[in-house]
């Protein structure tokens, strides 16, 4: 690591700081001329955005990326006005900053409540996207924050061109452009020096994969919001209504495969699973899953590939399939447990004790009945957009949208009140 590295980096923090006294007091229209200001700055430099992204896609063919990450990496006009209308999206959210809930009045005659405030500095680390940039901007200046962005080698130009119109937007909109700064180098050890500015850094967000946010946990001393694996079970009960199991089944399993809410595993109670699985397992094999499944599952799909140890706790991101036959509801619930990752996990049933047993006892970030997992998702929540999915315990969990950027304190309204 060289001093002017770490001295670029002590800088960076020391700016956020100071910038996020001023973005955590302002105004809520203040924060929305600026967001509206960003998303006219997108759509005007149309032309230096995808002539920048140009840039990042020939380096990433020259380095062998594959066509899927190269696809994820592009910018063209419609992508452009898609993240310039979700900043304005965001734009229209309720702003959670300064909100104050549960004062209830105490025997001394004081007021105590719980205030909603910002975070303060947040620092993003993530992986190709570059419309991660303008998402994750326009989610920290609402939400009263400054932040530190530091995406992937692989989109630099795209993010120092969507870097230049979010700092015209901010300026435009009477705000210092320090609230938003990218960490302008490609050097690896940037992100190393960023993990150790607990002076000024008050939480690490990454977006990426497995390996990027293994590292992140092992080398970061500051607090990280995460999610590792979407290792997601769909289990259908023997009360269920088939036609909607396979429903559910199907959109879970096939609405988009490289996501984090995605089914992987299908549980099936062994009453219903001569019945259920031949049926579905046709209209998988029809989309090209490839099934992999347990020994009672092999009985009733002669063809799908005997699945072993390490398939309970895969995440595919893929059109490929574990399915397990189970005894019942707590049978179920043990797999869950033993291999799940605390993502997003349904129950199909008609029973209403038994979802309500799900319900209670599954420990997932989110859990679902009679819905597709795919609806793990901040827009679909009602959040409007969102930074991640966090399957932390602590602070925030589930999709992690403006509220999920903001903490408690505690506000005390008196009026000459002493403690005796």
């Amino acid at each position: 690591m060289t001093d002017t590295l770490k001295d670029l980096m002590k800088t960076i923090g020391q700016q956020a700081r100071a910038a996020s006294r001023q973005i955590s007091r302002a105004e809520t229209a203040k924060k929305n001329e600026a967001l509206l200001a960003i998303a006219h700055a997108l759509e005007l430099g149309t032309d230096e955005l995808i002539q920048e992204n140009l840039k990042d896609l020939e380096a990433g063919k020259a380095r062998g990326l594959d066509q899927a990450m190269l696809e994820r990496l592009e910018l063209n006009p419609q992508r452009i006005r898609q993240m310039a209308e979700g900043v304005r999206e965001v734009a229209a959210l309720k702003d959670p900053v300064g909100e104050i809930s549960d004062l209830n009045y105490r025997p001394s005659g004081i007021q105590v409540g719980r205030m909603r405030v910002p975070l303060g500095v947040i620092g993003i680390i993530y992986e190709s996207r570059p419309n991660v940039t303008a998402d994750a901007a326009a989610l920290c200046l609402k939400s009263g924050n400054a932040c530190i962005l530091r995406g992937g080698s692989e989109s630099i130009h795209s993010n120092r061109a969507i870097a230049k119109a979010i700092r015209q937007g901010l300026e435009k909109g009477g705000l210092s452009p320090d609230i938003v700064q990218i960490i302008d180098t490609a050097d690896r050890a940037a992100v190393g020096e960023m993990l150790k500015l607990d002076a000024f850094i008050d939480v690490i967000i990454p977006r990426g994969g497995k390996g990027l946010i293994q590292r992140i946990m092992a080398e970061s001393s500051i607090p990280v919001i995460k999610h590792l694996d979407g290792i997601c079970h769909v289990y259908v009960d023997d009360h269920c209504d088939l036609d909607k199991a396979k429903r559910i089944s199907l959109n879970a399993k096939t609405h988009r495969y490289g996501v984090c809410n995605a089914m992987e595993t299908l549980l099936v109670a062994s009453r219903i699973a001569p019945i259920f699985l031949p049926d579905l397992a046709s209209s998988l094999r029809e989309k090209g899953v490839e099934l992999r499944g347990c020994e009672r599952t092999i009985e009733i799909l002669e063809d799908a590939i005997p699945a072993t140890e390490e398939d309970w706790n895969t995440e595919y991101l893929a059109p490929i399939l574990a399915i397990r036959v189970v005894d019942d509801l707590d049978h179920a619930m043990d797999h869950i447990a033993q291999h799940g990752s605390s993502h997003t996990d349904a129950i199909v049933t008609e029973d209403y004790g038994r979802a309500r047993r799900f319900l209670r006892e599954v420990d997932s970030s989110s859990v679902m009945v009679n819905a597709s997992t795919r609806f793990a998702d901040g827009f679909e929540y009602g959040l409007g957009a969102e930074i991640g999915i966090s399957t932390d315990k602590l602070h925030a969990r589930g999709p992690v949208g403006l509220e999920g950027l903001t903490t408690l304190k505690f506000v005390v309204l008196g009026d000459g009140q002493i403690r005796e």
